[in-house]
């Protein structure tokens, strides 16, 4: 059995408003979620967090405070990740639509308001309260993996 693949995110908020990626490249799917992404050894989390960021978006961040411990899974191919997310702030750069995550992976960011929340698909459930709550650190409890949504086809 494999070990649970351990990723670190970023709870940005500017003006309010939460950024947030979809990273299902030719955006075949709408599910949008905090950037971030698998750590690499050799690497803290703040490192790891640093350059998953950049990466996905062009922002260069300081990270701070961990605020929430989330698990999903996929009991049909024993996938299961455990996300660490940190309260960050923006230190350098702008959204830029221009920019091209090296992995091609993110393909759209944004920042949300959180009335805008529900309106789009996010994981996980708790992104709203967390990133808009108290300090502290919440824990989600074991949630299944979302699949991506096929795309239409044909036109509407």
């Amino acid at each position: 059995m494999l070990s649970p693949r351990l990723a670190v995110r970023a709870l940005i908020i500017q003006e309010d408003r939460l950024l947030l990626v979809n990273a299902f490249p030719g955006e075949v799917d709408d599910l949008w979620c905090a950037p971030g992404g698998g750590v690499e050894k050799n690497a803290s989390l703040p490192e790891n967090l640093a350059r998953e960021v950049w990466e996905e978006t062009g922002l260069r961040i300081a990270v701070g405070a961990p605020c929430l411990v989330n698990e999903f899974h996929n009991p049909e191919d024993h996938f299961h990740q455990v996300d660490l997310y940190f309260r960050c702030t923006i230190t350098e750069g702008a959204l830029d639509d221009s920019w091209q995550d090296p992995e091609a992976i993110v393909t759209r960011r944004r920042f949300f308001a959180r009335n805008e929340m529900a309106g789009i698909r996010f994981k996980p459930d708790s992104l709203p309260d967390v990133a808009w709550g108290k300090d502290g650190i919440t824990y989600d409890p074991l949630e299944l993996l979302v699949k991506p949504r096929q795309a239409p086809k044909g036109g509407a």
